[in-house]
């Protein structure tokens, strides 16, 4: 008779979450999950089959809780364009935060790190980039009708536009990039609006 799991697995995926989000997929060792979570190899190996198991389970809570944070955001009352740019100015107060941890995005990471090799996480952040791209296309859509964003552009090409940014943010920041470029950048992108 199997015994029952004596711990929370939802605060397992936080935390090893957290870790994948520190160090990365490849350099976290399964004694680092163990670590972690505080679960024993057996917790770790019968709760989520693998360690890629529990990165996709960890990928998939970040994806959750971001989107949730951003959908807030698109699904306010503030205008079209001001959405997007509070979108990239988050981003920007983010990376340079005081408790600003270097981790950047863990979508971000996922991508540079494993889409090229990991057909399954290639699967995963496509349909987060596909969700998020018609909720800011939505968005943009409606900013066009109510004259905030000009009619003249595609609103799914200014949706891409907005997503690749967003990474493209990030990864300046990461690279050296100070907070007055970074911010010229979004007016630029702005521009296209």
């Amino acid at each position: 008779m199997a015994r029952p799991r004596k711990f929370d697995e939802g605060r397992a995926v936080d935390a090893a979450m957290d870790a994948f989000w520190s160090a990365g997929y490849e350099a976290t060792s399964t004694q680092d999950l163990c670590e972690a979570t505080g679960l024993g190899r057996s917790s770790i190996y019968n709760t989520f089959k693998s360690k890629h198991d529990l990165f996709e389970r960890s990928l998939a809570r970040y994806m959750e809780h971001r989107n949730g944070e951003l959908f807030a955001l698109l699904e306010g009352e503030l205008p079209a364009r001001q959405k997007i740019r509070t979108v990239l100015q988050r981003v920007i107060d983010h990376e340079f935060a005081r408790d600003a941890d270097g981790r950047g995005c863990l979508v971000v990471n996922a991508g540079v790190e494993l889409s090229a090799h990991d057909p399954s996480v290639a699967a995963s952040l496509e349909r987060d980039y596909g969700l998020r791209l018609e909720a800011i296309r939505a968005v943009i859509e409606s900013g066009q009708r109510d004259g905030d964003i000009t009619r003249d552009k595609d609103a799914r090409t200014l949706a891409h536009l907005v997503i690749a940014s967003v990474g493209g943010l990030r990864v300046s920041a990461r690279a050296g990039a100070g907070r007055a470029a970074l911010e010229g950048v979004v007016e630029a992108v702005l521009s296209a609006f």
